[in-house]
């Protein structure tokens, strides 16, 4: 890879559509075993990891066996890691959705796993019905790969930054399978009344108020890879706002907040600016949405949390 992994490098999004779309498909295979844990609101429960060599699904309990499907995009395979044994996929050699689908669930058999609960294919506008039906013979890009974890990594670490001192529920920082992009939510406990006429899927992201802030590599309708962020429900008075750093903006039709990666690259410290693009969507939602301002907490690193005992314990004798 010819950048420092320190650098932020510049992301085409049509140089990098095919793999996206590829590992989009790829990841709903291991993707799909999160369905069949415990609910957690807003999907939070499926999220994949970004690892220091790709994507890697929470550990996953059926009845006889625990396991774990790491999408490794430094190393064009896949792992299946489990407590029988592990197995391992390669990616590197031009094959479809439907033979690679095949062979994971033969691979996984073998450890006593049981094939995903579902084939389909979801929240891809122009995918197949399911894997099976997936027959296009896809190549691995290995340097679009290599942009990609980049990307993520650089991405999660902003994030996971932002996220820390948030003190009502907040999922792990991952990528969500579906759309393929990478989120951090914010939840408080306000039931709230999903839109009708939305799949089931969409509804249960919906029932509960919350904050999101994440990446996206972009889409057909909006290519710009970068940050995002929206308020669910949707308050009034987000027009003429400030978003924390220079060259964010509100788009009213899309519903979200938007910080552009290549303006995110191009700043001192981008990993600081995605904190204060996500702060300032949080006020955001403390000014039009009554969202409590008491839920955040102080932003320190570890070491220095832990040579600082608590208040109450400095006070004792």
């Amino acid at each position: 890879m010819n950048t420092s992994p320190r650098e932020w490098p510049e992301l085409v999004y049509q140089d990098l559509a095919p793999m996206v779309a590829y590992l989009n498909r790829l990841v709903q295979v291991g993707g799909k075993y999160t369905l069949d844990e415990p609910f957690e609101v807003g999907w939070g429960n499926v999220v994949l990891d970004v690892t220091p060599r790709g994507l890697r699904t929470p550990t996953l309990r059926q009845q006889d066996v625990s396991f774990a499907v790491h999408h490794r995009l430094l190393d064009a395979d896949v792992v299946i890691e489990a407590d029988t044994g592990s197995r391992t996929l390669s990616l590197s050699s031009g094959s479809s959705i439907a033979e690679f689908y095949a062979a994971f669930c033969r691979a996984a058999g073998e450890l006593g796993i049981r094939p995903p609960g579902s084939e389909l294919l979801c929240e891809i506008p122009d995918a197949e019905p399911s894997f099976g039906d997936d027959v296009q013979q896809r190549d691995w890009d290995e340097e679009a790969a290599q942009l990609m974890w980049q990307a993520l990594d650089l991405a999660a670490a902003g994030l996971e930054t932002w996220q820390a001192p948030y003190l009502g529920h907040r999922p792990r920082v991952g990528v969500m399978w579906g759309g393929f992009d990478l989120s951090a939510t914010r939840y408080r406990a306000q039931p709230t009344l999903p839109r009708p006429g939305r799949p089931a899927f969409m509804q249960n992201a919906e029932l509960e108020a919350y904050v999101s802030v994440g990446f996206s590599f972009g889409g057909p309708q909006a290519p710009a890879a970068g940050m995002y962020g929206y308020i669910w429900p949707r308050p009034n008075g987000l027009d003429g706002r400030s978003w924390g750093v220079d060259g964010a903006v509100w788009d009213p039709d899309a519903g979200l907040m938007l910080l552009p990666w290549s303006v995110l690259r191009e700043l001192d410290n981008p990993r600081r600016a995605i904190g204060s693009f996500g702060d300032a969507v949080y006020q955001a939602a403390v000014e039009t949405a009554d969202w409590p301002s008491n839920l955040i907490g102080s932003r320190c690193d570890g070491w220095h949390m832990s040579r600082t005992p608590p208040a109450a314990a400095r006070s004792n004798p």
